[in-house]
């Protein structure tokens, strides 16, 4: 079975509400998220009524079922306003619910997924750790069978939507070394021994949020393994992540897009030596480059996106995960050089925060590092290269 998704009337009409909302509704906000370092209550339940929690989804559980096509589609337009909105419910939509989706049981699917995609319950995905990024086969959090329950010890970093969070898809150690002792777990939030660091202060997506979960004797039930079979949660962690960074690539093409839209305009009405900056040719050259590669990147996107819904569905596709690996790496370096040019072309003015340009350049950066680094990723495309036929 393959990925349909919406029929082109219908995804259409969603498309043209969430170009609205974003210009409308998002677009005047984003000052206000800025300063206040929170995205508005109000906002967040339209996103709701919307459906935006259960894009990717399938109807039967109360979500819109979009297919990776339709997804980056959308990913694109929530890329050309501030990348906080877009966090809200994106772990519903990416890591904190295709897990479950793609391997878990019946039972968990019935149970989780209506109010995951209702925006009832915020899921939010926790696998790194203080010691453990990148290498993410070396996680240190145990779970210890005691009975018909897990106890679990450890601290998850970074985990975005955490202070927001219901429940967390959570990668713990059950077995011996190596990926094929992790096991994914469902771990309601208020579980005793669960608590929340602090939120992090960082560099941009000011409005986002991410801290610390700290496991202490945490008991969870044996059957909330996604699942119900220990040991899969490494290649559970594997398979959502290959829609993870085709939604984030094109999430990059969508703010390259934006950042191009700010760089145009203020080409075309800023003036020196009696004449716009936009008809300098050092200029123009810059806007040229970053409109050529943000066409490389989208086409590299879409390319991608096709090839994933003609797997099928809940299966891992090694020439796809390669090419979502290829995606992520250029269009999320992509951009940081089309933020960069950004800033450039603003001169002196995009190096100040009433600027979009600035605050976009510092929330840009993020994009290279999760759902796999640039570094991570171009690992992944060596090691498929290198491999016999």
């Amino acid at each position: 079975m393959t990925s349909k998704g919406l029929d082109s009337e219908s995804f259409e009409l969603l498309l043209a509400a969430v170009q609205r909302f974003i210009r409308e509704r998002l677009v005047p906000a984003e000052n206000d998220v800025e300063e206040h370092d929170e995205v508005p209550a109000a906002l967040v339940d339209e996103m709701k009524e919307m459906g935006l929690f259960g894009l990717s989804i399938p109807e039967e559980f109360g979500g819109i079922g979009l297919s990776m096509v339709q997804e980056v589609r959308v990913a694109y337009e929530f890329g050309q306003t501030s990348l906080a909105f877009r966090s809200v419910f994106g772990t519903n939509v990416g890591i904190g619910s295709q897990g479950i989706l793609m391997d878990g049981t019946d039972a968990q699917k019935r149970d989780l997924l209506p109010r995951v995609a209702s925006g009832e319950l915020i899921m939010s995905f926790a696998l790194t750790e203080p010691d453990v990024g990148s290498d993410a086969a070396a996680l240190k959090t145990r779970a210890v069978r005691d009975g018909d329950v897990y106890v679990l010890d450890g601290v998850k970093r970074f985990i975005t939507n955490a202070p927001r969070a219901g429940a967390f898809t959570l990668m713990a150690r059950t077995g011996g070394d190596g990926a094929g002792g992790i096991s994914a777990f469902i771990v309601p939030a208020d579980t005793p021994g669960l608590s929340l660091g602090k939120p992090d202060k960082k560099m941009g997506q000011r409005g986002t949020k991410t801290c610390d979960v700290v496991l202490q004797g945490a008991r969870v039930p044996a059957s909330n393994i996604i699942g119900g079979e220990a040991g899969k949660g490494f290649k559970t962690a594997m398979k959502v992540l290959d829609r993870g960074r085709l939604h984030v690539a094109a999430l990059a093409c969508g703010m390259a897009q934006r950042i191009l839209d700010e760089s145009v305009a203020y080409a075309r009405e800023r003036k020196q030596f009696g004449e716009r900056i936009g008809d300098f040719q050092l200029v123009q050259a810059m806007l040229a480059d970053s409109q050529a590669e943000l066409y490389a990147g989208w086409s590299m996107v879409q390319d991608c996106a096709v090839r994933y819904d003609a797997k099928p569905v809940g299966k891992r596709d090694a020439d796809v995960s390669t090419r979502a690996s290829c995606a992520k790496l250029f269009c999320t370096e992509m951009v940081g050089r089309v933020a960069d040019r950004g800033v450039q072309v603003h001169g002196g003015a995009g190096y100040i925060n009433e600027y979009k340009v600035e605050r976009f350049y510092r929330d840009v950066r993020l994009l290279r590092l999760y759902e796999g680094t640039t570094q991570i990723q171009q690992l992944i495309i060596g090691r498929a290269l290198m491999q016999e036929d």
